[in-house]
């Protein structure tokens, strides 16, 4: 029972780093207004949030071989409480930039310490707790976008002054919790940071490429998809409210995607997925009526979310008790690093006059080569892992 109560506590803290990464989403707009900045800009501080999530994970990774992953853990909620009150307290463009970048790192930080300790708290079911663990962290992004329009009658900033408090509390309940719990030995014996990773770098590699820039793909649509619903002519409280409709279709697909991904082969699993979310973008550019955009964002927000357990799963469920933590660090920081650059390059292409539709219909062309080759190397059983759950 212990280990269920820390295990709440955890699904309580992601819920919080993942706010303070997909909050800035439905602000892109509020920041254009109020910094006078353009789509370029403000993309590129959304970018420096996910790029913070990037950057300390292979650090982290280091520190998980001389430290436990409670600890790390404790040190993100205090790393997000200060990147909080830095965002609440921007002056001007660069504070923000600053404070986005911190308090994006504070999530890269704790996935990294999080999601191999969940999968060893709960050895014989890791994708249904990553499931459950990945669905507390989509419902604060469910809850994003209406929380921003309610701070909007008065000030956004006081969004990150309540995610500030939360965090510092919610960093005390881990330490209690923590302490009445008896953890699991496995991940002690991950000592030898760049040996495990090393050892491990095919399969790294593979979920690098095929995860990072799945995500890349689906940060420039859901960072700047507000603005391109405004462009296809929705009024702005749909188009904001669009984002939630995307979010919320994501609460159930972790849980789905979960169960499923302890069942099936793990790579076909994953070719699947990507295969659904571009043809759902695809379908996103296609439609123009209210009804069909929604039941297509319904479908992207389905299709992407049910990506993340499965990817976990089949990386954490692949890799040895040895160097999951090591491993799992560089992956993460590849991925996510991949993934960063989709708002500033959307941004950026829309700013040299490049359509919204055109921009991603030639993402999604770009994820159907990518799994056309996956696909091909997995016949030839030359991807990592593939076999896994066979």
């Amino acid at each position: 029972m212990s280990r269920n109560r820390l295990f709440g506590s955890l699904c309580a803290m992601v819920f919080l780093v993942n706010f303070a990464r997909v909050v800035f989403a439905p602000l892109v707009g509020e920041f254009i207004d109020e910094f006078t900045i353009r789509e370029g800009t403000a993309g590129l501080v959304v970018t420096l949030a996910w790029l913070g999530s990037a950057s300390p994970r292979i650090p982290t990774g280091w520190v998980l071989t001389r430290t436990s992953r409670v600890a790390v853990v404790l040190v993100s909620g205090a790393i997000l409480t200060v990147g909080a009150l830095g965002v609440a307290l921007a002056p001007g463009v660069p504070t923000l930039m600053v404070a986005a970048f911190v308090v994006g790192s504070a999530s890269g930080v704790y996935f990294v310490a999080a999601n191999p300790f969940v999968s060893e708290l709960f050895p014989d079911r890791v994708g249904r707790v990553l499931g459950v663990h990945g669905m507390a962290s989509q419902l604060s992004a469910v809850i994003a976008a209406p929380v921003v329009t309610v701070t909007l009658w008065y000030d956004w900033r006081y969004a990150f002054y309540g995610l500030a408090l939360s965090a510092a509390l919610t960093t005390v309940l881990v330490v209690v919790l923590a302490r009445r719990t008896d953890l699991p030995e496995a991940g002690r014996s991950d000592t030898d940071f760049f040996g495990g990773a090393r050892s491990e770098w095919k399969l790294v590699l593979a979920g690098v490429v095929l995860m990072g820039l799945t995500g890349l793909v689906w940060q420039g649509l859901f960072n700047f998809y507000e603005l391109y619903m405004i462009d296809k002519g929705l009024e702005p409280t749909t188009a904001r409210n669009l984002l939630t409709v995307i979010f919320a279709a994501g609460v159930p697909a972790f849980l789905v995607s979960g169960e499923i991904a302890d069942r099936l082969p793990s790579v076909p699993y994953l070719l699947g997925i990507v295969t659904a979310f571009l043809v759902s973008v695809v379908l996103v550019v296609l439609a123009s009526e209210t009804l069909p955009v929604v039941l297509a964002s319904v479908l992207v927000g389905f299709s992407i979310h049910m990506l993340f357990p499965a990817g976990d799963t089949y990386l954490l469920g692949s890799l040895p008790d040895g160097s999951r933590a090591s491993a799992y660090a560089v992956y993460s920081a590849g991925m996510m690093t991949t993934q960063a650059g989709g708002s500033w390059v959307v941004g950026e292409t829309v700013e040299a006059g490049v359509s919204y539709d055109a921009v991603f219909l030639g993402a999604a062309g770009g994820l159907a080569v990518l799994v056309a080759v996956y696909a091909v190397l997995n016949a030839a059983g030359r991807i990592p892992g593939g076999a896994a759950h066979d």
